[in-house]
């Protein structure tokens, strides 16, 4: 929020916490597409991030129950995950596919609106067979993995964008690393 916004009217959203909704006669106009104030008056429409080229939407769900029924839109290139919180609150995210990275027990994703980078549990996701299967695999199936040392060298030359024959005669050997 801007320091003269109480000037132009712009509010935080009570509703979602979206900043820059305006409060016209006592009624809150959100610039959030997914929030139930929303007015395309606003003229945000469906909002785009610069380091995500898909825009995606995302579908909250307040209850386990409600995800037997429902059926979130899921663009090309994107999945969903069934997601339960702290506090026990179910939600489904919409995520893009190119930005899934699994560190230790944590999937870190870009998700819709607004192309915001999260963090989430992997004990917490409900449907992790179908989230792991998303990942971009690194080895074929029934593959060895690449010795501590052909990690060190992939790693090293990837870091560095450069490159030597052992590097090339290993990236031969596991093209998706």
């Amino acid at each position: 929020m801007g320091f003269l916004d109480w000037i132009t009217g712009k509010v935080e959203c009570p509703r979602c916490g979206t900043g820059g909704a305006k409060k016209i006669n006592g009624k809150i106009y959100c610039t959030n597409p997914t929030c139930s104030n929303f007015s395309k008056s606003m003229g945000k429409g469906e909002t785009t991030s610069a380091s995500v080229s898909i825009t995606l939407t995302q579908t909250c769900t307040s209850t386990a129950d409600s995800f037997a029924g429902s059926t979130a839109f899921v663009p090309p290139g994107s999945f969903a995950i069934r997601y339960r919180d702290f506090r026990g609150k179910s939600r489904t995210f919409v995520a893009l596919v190119a930005s899934a990275q699994r560190k230790k027990n944590h999937i870190r994703v870009v998700v819709a609106p607004k192309g915001a980078r999260i963090v989430l549990s992997r004990e917490r996701v409900l449907n992790l067979d179908e989230v792991d299967a998303a990942f971009a695999q690194r080895i074929e199936p029934g593959q060895d993995w690449p010795t501590p040392r052909e990690r060190h060298v992939m790693t090293y030359h990837k870091k560095r964008h450069s490159t030597s024959p052992l590097y090339e005669s290993i990236r031969s050997r596991y093209p998706n690393w």
